[in-house]
This record gives C-alpha cells, structure tokens and sequence, in this order.
C-alpha cells in the first residue's frame, strides 16, 4: 500500500492519477472533504472515464497534527509520498506554517520509522536553497543561510526537510525534491493554476525578476521513478527552466487568449505597494496579496541548477512554452 499526503493539492492529486493508473494500491490523506474535487478535477484533465480510476484511491480524513488518524493511515502502508504543506507567505501565518510544515512532517517522519517503511518521498521547494553571489546557478549544495532575510514560508519548509534528514540518521530511507513553480492543470481556484485565471482577467504589470519553472507531470514522473530507484537520502532541485517573469506573463495571457501585460512594475512600486497592503491588513484583518519578501522576489534573478536530477535518472523535462499552452487550452474548456 502507497500512501500520499496532501491528496487534494496539485502536486498530491496529480501523483494520484498516475500512480492510480499504474494499478498501484493506493491510500489517500485528505483534510477538508469539500477539497477532494480538486483531484477529482484533475483527473477529469487526463481521463474520460476519470470516475472509475477516483474510486480505487482509498481515502482517509486526517490532520498532520492528528498521530491517531496518522497512525490509522499508516495501516498497511509501504511507501509515503509527503506533498500536503501550508503555503503562504504572510509573516502573520508563521505559528500555523510552523505547526503545519514543522510539526506535521515530524509526525509523518516519527510514523515512517515506528512503521518500518520502506522509503519515504518529500515535496519540499527552491526556497529552502540558500543564495548565491553574482548570479550563479543555485545547485543542491548551495548553503541556507539561517542569518537571511528568509520567508515565513521557506524557513518552515527548511525545518521540515531538517525534520526528513533527521529520520535518516535514525535508519529512514529517503528523497527530497525541492521543485520551482509546478504548473499543472485542474485546480483553478488557487496556486499556480488560479495564475491562468488571472491572466484572462489581464495582468497590468510584469516585473524585472526571474522565476523557475517546472510542469507538475516531471515533477510526479521524477517523485516515482525516485521511490523505485536505490537512490537514497539525497535532495534534488527540480526547475525544467527560468524565465524572465514578462516573458511568463506574456505566455500565460497568449495560452488564455489574454492581452499580455505592457507595463513594468519598478522596485520603488513594489515597495509602496507592500507597505499599502500590510497598512490595509492592519486596518481591516484581509489576508495579504503582496509581501514585502514577495516584492523582493519578483524583483531577483535567480538560475536554478537542475544538473543532478537529470544526470541521475538521464531525465529530460518537458518544455515550459509546451506546458503552458496545454494547461491554457484546458482551462479555457
């Protein structure tokens, strides 16, 4: 028995229909019921008999901080695949990201190991990566710097794989990814794919920085392929390529037959409009749209070496431009 976490995220969802079609016997972890159209959804992207391949995922409610539901979800299990994560970047959001990606990875971890299982797949992020001087690929070596100016949602993230590194050394066998910006189809609502959305609605700026890019199918592909593999307690950063975020916007507005944005955002206008947002948040508790380590990003060119990951599985990723017209054309239906 497989089980993955996070089953109703795109990452979580899109390693359901591929191991589902693999006829493996698989075990779902879902939190709010209400969330399980989204998988639902992304297997209606791939399949026209989507329904049938739902209904062999076996499905159970648990919270990461829940170790009874965890442990009844552990029944059986041989493998774990942990995508479920809280993603925000909002500072006021650290107590549950901590509890959430912290915590609950320990929880997963502590159940792998009293469990015996056989080997465990993290979903971590580029966050976690330290940074580099003069604009050098950032590689799986680069060191995390604790002293940084880093984000709520980077920091719990790093704590979490620390988490994964410590069941290691207490006889787990395990594997990191540590993916870019995963585009995939399904999930419309929020995440990346909420990104198509807003662009048929017409983006007004872009901005100077960089982002790296990868489609969520070489993300699940490298995620199984991995867990099959003898490879073992190693971390790999999974970005197919980087893209200046105009040449991004640009190609998200063409696949939605959108207008591409013609404006550039300065750094001085990020900064005014970060501080407009936490001023707004305080007055009237909305969640928050822009960061001030948000602004910093959109405004960074930062490259991303995907060297080891290909080199180790001889792997190829797809192509961004490819990926981005596909998910458009589906979105648009």
């Amino acid at each position: 028995m497989i089980l993955v976490t996070g089953g109703t995220g795109l990452v979580g969802a899109h390693l359901l229909y591929k191991l589902a079609s693999d006829n493996k016997k698989v075990r779902a972890i879902y939190r709010n019921e209400q969330k399980i159209s989204n998988t639902k959804n992304v297997f209606s992207c791939y399949n026209t008999n989507s329904d049938a391949l739902f209904n062999t995922i076996e499905w159970v409610q648990a919270d990461l901080l829940d170790v009874p539901a965890l442990m009844d979800a552990f029944a059986g299990v041989t493998k774990v695949y942990h995508c479920a994560a809280f993603v925000s970047f909002e500072p006021d959001k650290y107590q549950l990201l901590r509890k959430t990606n912290i915590e609950g990875t320990a929880n997963i971890v502590n159940l792998c190991i009293s469990g015996n299982i056989e080997k465990l797949c993290y979903v971590s992020s580029i966050a976690t990566l330290g940074s580099t001087l003069n604009n050098t690929e950032i590689t799986e070596d680069t060191i995390w710097n604790p002293e940084d100016d880093n984000n709520v949602y980077a920091i719990t993230k790093y704590g979490a794989e620390m988490e994964v590194w410590r069941g290691t050394q207490e006889g787990l066998v395990a594997v990191i990814v540590n993916p870019g910006v995963i585009l995939g189809p399904g999930i419309w609502r929020y995440g990346t794919g909420n990104l198509f959305k807003k662009a048929k609605k017409g983006f007004k700026y872009y901005t100077s920085g960089t982002v790296g890019i990868v489609a969520v199918d070489d993300v699940v592909d490298i995620m199984i392929t991995l867990m099959r593999s003898e490879i073992k307690n190693e971390r790999f950063i999974l970005v197919a390529e980087t893209w200046a975020y105009k040449s991004f916007l640009h190609a998200l507005a063409t696949a939605v037959n959108a207008k591409p944005p013609k404006k550039q955002a300065s750094k001085n206008l990020l900064n005014i409009a970060w501080r407009i947002d936490w001023l707004k948040h305080k007055l009237t508790g909305k969640r928050r749209l822009i960061t001030k380590h948000l602004a910093k990003s959109l405004t960074t060119e930062t490259h991303y070496s995907s060297a080891k990951i290909k080199t180790a599985l001889n792997y190829k990723f797809k192509a961004v431009d490819k990926t981005i017209k596909v998910i458009g054309s589906l979105y648009l239906k």
